[in-house]
């Protein structure tokens, strides 16, 4: 797309492009902050000011787990990378915040994939979106494996108006249109740029089952701190609940919410409407669910979005 153009010019188009993203990241965060429905930014400031719980002590403790989460999740990206290629649990950081920056501008953050693949020749960047694909994968394994668990324990331990036989049939729709599509996929000998189901699933019983078992532990370790960091949040605002009773709502949330948001941009807003929808259940009122879904957003995700731009900013496109 640039053979033609001068160096000069593309640097300048390069830059120009490594702005943009910045900036459009940030006014994502902004407008996400201000313009939400069904919470004003203004009372949710308010609201905290009145808790009265979140001292020096208190955010530096949240802030720590936000740490622990981001840090597994960078092990997990360094262990599926140096499966291929040995890096440095610096560069994992480095790409795995800077594609966090880019991803919050693409629907279900799908500009990961690309951000990650383009710190590699162009010979890599094709594995290097499987292994991506690969441990997303995994971490909507253990998502849903526990999820499945907290919601079977939920619907058994509450009572709730959802109508069983509706959901049976969408879940049978579903299944069905999921087959076809398979079905159809798997007979496509090429998907995209050389991509292909047979292509892919070669090259992961290539990889050894240490990267796979690794990387799912982080996966677990992972998920058990940021559900209990929501629980703690939940605490803070005085939530009386027990650590057992709030993890099935939580796990049943996460579970719920990571299958609708394949409809939808707006992540935060399906998280906050289920966690609504299941917490009122037990008599958690509306304000305290999204304030905590609110803060567990400005924790793992803007925040290291913020240190992701540094990365953005720096980035250098690979010599070949």
């Amino acid at each position: 797309m640039f053979g033609k153009i001068p160096h000069k010019t593309k640097q300048f188009f390069f830059v120009l492009i490594k702005l943009s993203i910045v900036v459009g990241a940030f006014y994502f965060i902004y407008n996400k902050l201000t313009s939400n429905p069904d919470l004003n930014f203004q009372d949710f400031v308010n609201y905290l000011a009145e808790a009265n719980q979140f001292s020096l002590k208190t955010i530096s403790f949240l802030i720590i787990l936000s740490f622990l989460n981001w840090f597994f999740e960078i092990l997990k990206w360094q262990a599926l990378a140096s499966s291929l290629k040995k890096i440095s649990f610096y560069k994992a950081m480095e790409q795995s915040l800077s594609s966090l920056t880019a991803s919050l501008l693409t629907p279900n953050r799908i500009g990961e994939y690309g951000v990650k693949a383009m710190y590699y020749s162009p010979p890599e960047r094709k594995r290097m979106v499987a292994l991506n694909l690969l441990g997303n994968g995994l971490q909507m394994l253990v998502t849903v494996l526990l999820g499945s668990v907290g919601l079977y324990l939920f619907l058994n331990e509450y009572e709730t108006d959802i109508n069983y036989h509706k959901i049976a049939r969408f879940g049978v729709i579903i299944l069905f249109i999921a087959v076809v599509g398979y079905i159809a996929i798997s007979k496509s000998q090429v998907l995209f740029k050389g991509f292909s189901i047979q292509k892919i699933t070669n090259y992961f019983r290539q990889l050894p089952f240490k990267i796979y078992s690794i990387v799912f532990i982080f996966a677990v370790i992972r998920y058990a701190i940021f559900s209990f960091q929501f629980y703690y949040i939940l605490t803070l605002f005085g939530v009386s609940a027990s650590y057992y009773n709030a993890l099935i709502i939580i796990t049943s949330m996460y579970f719920l919410a990571s299958v609708i948001p394949s409809l939808f941009i707006f992540d935060v807003i399906i998280k906050g409407s289920v966690a609504v929808y299941l917490f009122a259940i037990v008599g958690v009122n509306a304000f305290t669910v999204l304030s905590t879904v609110t803060i567990m957003w400005l924790l793992n995700v803007v925040i290291p979005s913020v240190f992701g731009s540094i990365f953005v900013l720096k980035f250098k496109l690979h010599k070949s």
